[in-house]
């Protein structure tokens, strides 16, 4: 399947699974009664949906989930293809990703959250089924006009593939010059040179001898590999430590995401007159972001690229880098205006009260702002270096890969919390935030991302850019002939 009708066919399962919720959300036989006028120590008498009802509930989000990852995953690389692999806009396509990405996030937080509060969840669901409708239909009227790349193969074929081959050549001598390794010309678009990290996986290359000393070509894919395919998996291995140290941010962001709103309902939510809700409180570093990203592409990258000489500005590991210290940073600041916020329940004796504190929901901006930029940072420059960096048949793949990064670090969130908790005696067991310790929490946090991207400079440093020898043809015209060409990148 082309990697165009896979993403119409990912973005159906999204628009299914929003449908499914819309159905559910407007008939009231198909979900639970309403838990009204209930305490919160009373809801468990609240009735419990059905087997029936939890599996129309199920089956929505799974399939929400599912179409949003693979449209995740092949949007980033669809959309780079689309320029020559030397061309500055490249790389400008990745920040005008993240800016419209932030652009359809205000819009959730806002909009959508209006339309929930005002006119019920059924409304809500169903715009969100008909915009993925229409984004379908705009993808299909240009799938003529985009230059779609197919990958030859599947990508996770061979890299098991490499450790198949290695292992069976495990007793076989490291070889020692590259002539002794197996490579095809024209079979890949890029051809890898052989590096000397991760040696034992050159076994799946050496090439076999038959007993007259002849080189034996014929064997299949199971039994020898190429030395760009065994490259190709060592470049993925490489990536794994760089993306495990990203972990932890989106454990922070996690953090932050949740324990901002509960924040904010201690707090004036009036802003200009208007009431904010809680769930719309994400609307201040998605705005931040908006503003910053153009200024990021059109004005830093510029200046940087003058001062470097790098198209990008600067390096993806060092804008990756950049993010993980703003990212400590706002965890910082967040213990501070917790500290602030704890003090003026104090100074007020409104510890134990549920009405709201005299200090205004905008002072959670600080922190939010400030990993609004953390996030503009690593999101684009993890994404980019994960893309540029993947071979030419593993570029979806790459991009995949990046966003395993925001998945793990919101399942360790709650990790975290737990061991926290058993550690601390309970510095977030309370139901009342006034008189817990988020505010230790918070600074816990700063210190271990401070921890963290030491970890990520020593894994940044290890890392080794590929280099790459592109093949391609020029027509000679002189001697009417083509003569082939080896590019070094």
């Amino acid at each position: 399947m082309e990697g165009l009708e896979n993403m119409a066919f990912i973005s159906n399962a999204v628009s299914l699974g929003y449908a499914a919720l819309t159905v559910q959300a407007h008939f009231d036989q198909l979900r639970p009664p309403p838990c009204q006028g209930l305490a919160i120590s009373q809801t468990t008498q609240c009735q419990a949906a059905d087997s029936g009802q939890a599996a129309i509930l199920f089956t929505g989000l799974y399939l929400v989930a599912f179409g949003t990852s693979g449209v995740k995953a092949a949007l980033p690389s669809l959309g780079a293809e689309q320029f020559d692999e030397r061309d500055p806009k490249r790389s400008s396509f990745f920040n005008w990703f993240l800016l419209s990405f932030t652009a359809g996030a205000i819009i959730g937080v806002t909009f959508i959250v209006w339309i929930s509060t005002n006119h019920g969840w059924d409304w809500a669901f169903g715009v969100c089924t008909v915009a993925v409708l229409v984004s379908i239909m705009v993808l299909s009227m240009g799938k003529s006009l985009y230059r779609n790349n197919v990958p030859k193969g599947s990508p996770l074929l061979r890299i098991i593939q490499v450790f198949v081959v290695a292992i069976r050549n495990r007793k076989l001598p490291q070889p020692g010059i590259e002539d002794e390794l197996h490579e095809v010309a024209g079979v890949h678009n890029e051809i890898l040179p052989r590096t000397d990290q991760f040696r034992f996986l050159d076994r799946a290359a050496i090439e076999h001898t038959s007993d007259d000393g002849s080189t034996s070509v014929n064997l299949g894919p199971w039994r020898i590999c190429t030395v760009t395919q065994v490259e190709e998996t060592k470049i993925i291995i490489r990536m794994l430590p760089i993306i495990l140290s990203t972990v932890f941010m989106n454990t922070c962001l996690a953090q932050l995401q949740t324990f901002t709103v509960q924040q904010s309902t201690t707090m004036n939510t009036h802003v200009l007159g208007i009431k904010m809700p809680g769930s719309s409180i994400p609307v201040i570093p998605l705005v931040f972001m908006f503003i910053f990203i153009p200024i990021y592409d059109c004005v830093f990258v510029p200046i940087a690229r003058k001062i470097t000489g790098i198209p990008t500005g600067i390096r993806y590991l060092q804008r990756i880098g950049v993010g993980l210290v703003l990212s400590a940073i706002s965890m910082a600041v967040a213990g501070v205006v917790e500290t602030r916020r704890k003090s003026v329940a104090r100074e007020h004796g409104m510890v134990d009260s549920l009405q709201p504190l005299p200090m205004n929901v905008l002072w959670l901006g600080y922190q939010y702002s400030i990993f609004g930029l953390a996030d503009m940072f690593t999101f684009v420059g993890l994404i980019q270096f994960f893309y540029e960096e993947s071979s030419a048949g593993m570029k979806s793949l790459g991009t995949a890969i990046s966003w395993c990064s925001s998945a793990f670090g919101y399942y360790l969130s709650s990790v975290v919390v737990d061991v926290v908790n058993k550690v601390s005696g309970g510095w977030l067991d309370n139901n009342n935030l006034n008189r817990d310790k988020l505010d230790y929490f918070y600074w816990l946090l700063a210190g271990m991302s401070v921890v963290n991207f030491g970890v990520y400079l020593v894994c940044a440093s290890w890392y080794r850019y590929k280099k790459v020898e592109v093949i391609y043809k020029e027509e000679n015209h002189a001697e009417g002939k083509q003569v082939e060409m080896l590019n070094a990148v």
